[in-house]
């Protein structure tokens, strides 16, 4: 709705049943201030009141029935907080007992006896007789048609409803608003795209998503909005790549000095197909005078790293440095340590800054950036503090990206005033095309697709926790080839809460199992010292099982760790459960994953568990993760000033996500400016979604 539209900006208090106090509240619970965010607070689901039911007619399978029919008398029952006021409803062919806990004094006052109503609520029975707690319940006004419908049913909160303001009380209030404003919806779409796609009009897309008639004017509802939305979010995504492209200037880096010396003398392997091919696409950002913003995703084990530090020697070889950033201090340790390896034989001074730098080394650290002595950085936040300043960044390469906002990636970007340092974001949690083209579609995309040559698959299993005494014997007898154990809990401490296995229980558990083994432990309590003097440890091969939370999810690599066990990992997401997988499987030899588990699984945690143990493909298990549980998690790294999503649902509307993305190139590059009559609509549109607010989706 146009936000000049002074109809749609009046205070939700001046709708039908809504008032001052309920206003508040909507305002406080659910962000709805004025009618324009009453109408964009769709229902999530719908209930079918097509048909009628008689009180015959009701069984326990059920869930939910209208009925329609007089109230022969009303009694109060009980005392304290079993009392109760009960309705009898007779509808000719049996009755029903309406039941009310709560609202009592409203409902003696306002329900009347002979009259006839219509009530709508499950049913269930007790000894004998049907009943209905807490029905929605409406009369039947003289002349009235009964009219079946689909209901809607919206988000609510339990503070809402304590108040008495539930989905009846939005629908009366959405009714009242399409009554009089149905006629003021402006369109939003050029009306070339409309016809193309056959949609239909805003303005019965608004009414049928909150009114539906029918279960097809419900469809068309939903596929116009879903297509609108996708294609505003990928509307802003090229027009940020084409501003980027357009005004931020790079480093041209055509210097590859470092990059030849580093292939032919200190190269340990020979690249993949996969690293080569991104590497191209790197040196080709590089070169070209613009600043590169690249989502490089390869998954866990894909050789990441290497790709990183070739794309380091390129800014070296021109007299650039470059910053690292990751989420942890393990793994800026993990990263550092192979950097400074490599580096150390081309004369590169490496310096690392994370939160437990002494104050000393961070002071020679800072000198070396100012000066450009240091070269490369590797580090987690504290790179972002003001006093860190550098001689001439000219990279920045952010590991695990999903876990930093966006202004943080803007404030890294911002240590070279004089010119946009490239940035490339890597990750090892794969996302789904999908996905990748709503969050990251104003960057250019990468993917690592193969492994290195030598890595065997994972082999995944799935054990409940009667198998556990075979399984300790399969871990004796790989500890007894030379081969080290993980072992990985949900928790660190006891919980009053929950049956998981506790992290401390399971280490003195497994002291207790394997009395004769050194065994470690590792969590995110510990501090950084004792941390890193376990995690060496264990790296060292002085302790063969590490016991551990998810905080070796990411940064631990030790080759000749070749089990990974996961208690209780029906409590685990997929994509968690493929990262801890991706810790084993790093040196030549066959490795191997167990999911414990308990027998009592539901349904999504036994299509979890089985697409763990049927493949070790990243983007297969992202793609199944998505369809799982939603783009939720991933959703909420968006970038700020990008079209929220409340109709489209990424893991089932890419057809629709791949015609809304081509619609928004061939307009932006056969008009640009949006100046063509029929774009004005576009333009419009855009200035109600903020396009004059700081988009910091620019910076990648």
């Amino acid at each position: 709705m146009n936000p000049k539209n002074n109809f749609f900006d009046t205070n939700i208090a001046f709708s039908k049943g809504i008032g001052d106090q309920r206003a508040l509240l909507l305002h406080g619970e659910l962000g709805i201030e004025t009618y324009r965010d009453m109408l964009l607070h769709y229902p999530f689901r719908y209930e079918d009141r097509t048909l009628l039911y008689k009180t015959t007619e009701l069984n326990s399978q059920l869930s939910f029935v209208l009925l329609k029919g007089k109230i022969t008398g009303m009694a109060m029952e009980g005392t304290g907080a079993k009392k109760r006021l009960t309705a009898f409803l007779s509808d000719g062919y049996g009755a029903v007992e309406l039941v009310w806990f709560q609202g009592i004094s409203w409902h003696q006052k306002n329900l009347n006896q002979h009259s006839e109503y219509i009530v709508y609520g499950k049913p269930a029975l007790f000894s004998g007789k049907w009943s209905i707690t807490h029905p929605e319940i409406d009369a039947v006004l003289p002349g009235q048609p009964l009219q079946a419908r689909l209901t809607p049913v919206y988000p609510m909160t339990e503070k809402l409803r304590r108040k008495h303001i539930d989905s009846r009380v939005l629908y009366k209030a959405v009714e009242s608003i399409l009554e009089r404003g149905y006629s003021e919806i402006p369109e939003t779409l050029p009306l070339p795209l409309i016809r193309k796609y056959r949609l239909i009009s805003k303005q019965d897309a608004i009414l049928h998503i909150h009114l539906p008639a029918s279960e097809n004017s419900l469809h068309q509802a939903r596929r116009r909005l879903k297509f609108e939305e996708l294609f505003y979010n990928q509307l802003q995504l090229i027009r940020n790549k084409f501003y980027q492209k357009r005004e931020q200037p790079g480093a041209v880096f055509d210097n590859v000095a470092l990059v030849r010396e580093f292939y032919e003398k200190h190269l340990p392997f020979e690249l993949t197909g996969a690293q080569a091919r991104v590497l191209k696409e790197i040196r080709g950002d590089m070169r070209n005078g613009v600043q590169m913003n690249r989502l490089l995703q390869g998954d866990v084990g894909s050789g990441k790293t290497i790709v990183a530090f070739i794309s380091a020697l390129m800014a070296f070889s021109n007299g650039y440095q470059v910053c690292i950033m990751a989420p942890t201090e393990i793994l800026a340790d993990q990263h550092f340590s192979n950097m400074q390896k490599m580096a150390s034989r081309l004369g590169i001074k490496t310096g690392k800054l994370v939160g437990s730098t002494r104050r000393g080394e961070r002071d020679i650290l800072h000198s070396g950036l100012r000066d450009g002595s240091i070269q490369l950085v590797v580090g987690t936040h504290a790179l972002l503090e003001d006093e860190v300043r550098f001689h001439n960044l000219g990279l920045c390469i952010i590991d695990e990206q999903h876990r930093f906002g966006v202004a943080q990636r803007a404030r890294l970007q911002q240590k070279n005033t004089r010119i946009s340092p490239h940035i490339l974001v890597m990750t090892a949690t794969p996302i789904p095309r999908t996905l990748a083209m709503t969050l990251y579609g104003d960057l250019d995309q990468s993917e690592i697709d193969e492994l290195p040559p030598g890595r065997k698959p994972v082999a995944t299993t799935h054990r409940f926790d009667r198998h556990r005494v075979a399984v300790f014997g399969f871990l004796r007898e790989q500890i007894a080839q030379g081969r080290q154990v993980y072992i990985v809990y949900p928790l660190i401490e006891e919980s009053e809460k929950s049956d998981l296995k506790d992290l401390m229980d399971g280490y003195e558990s497994i002291s207790r199992a394997f009395p004769d083994i050194h065994v470690s432990i590792l969590h995110g309590k510990m501090k950084p010292k004792e941390k890193a003097f376990e995690m060496n440890r264990f790296a060292r091969n002085e302790t063969k099982i590490l016991v551990a939370t998810t905080v070796i999810e990411v940064g631990v690599d030790v080759p000749n760790a070749t089990v990974m066990v996961i208690e209780n990992a029906e409590r685990f997401g997929l994509a968690q459960l493929h990262q801890l997988r991706g810790r084993v499987g790093r040196g030549g030899n066959q490795s191997f994953c167990i999911l414990m588990t308990s027998y009592k699984l539901s349904a999504d945690t036994k299509k979890r568990i089985d697409t763990m143990c049927r493949t070790n493909n990243g983007f297969e298990i992202a793609q199944a993760d998505l369809e799982l549980r939603g783009p939720g998690d991933l959703m909420g790294t968006q970038q700020s000033g990008a079209v929220e999503l409340k109709v489209a649902n990424l893991a089932i509307d890419g057809p629709i996500l791949k015609e809304a993305r081509v619609s928004a190139q061939e307009i932006l590059e056969n008009d640009p400016a949006l100046a063509a009559p029929e774009n004005q609509v576009i333009r419009a549109h855009l200035r109600h979604l903020g396009e004059n607010a700081t988009n910091w989706s620019r910076i990648g």
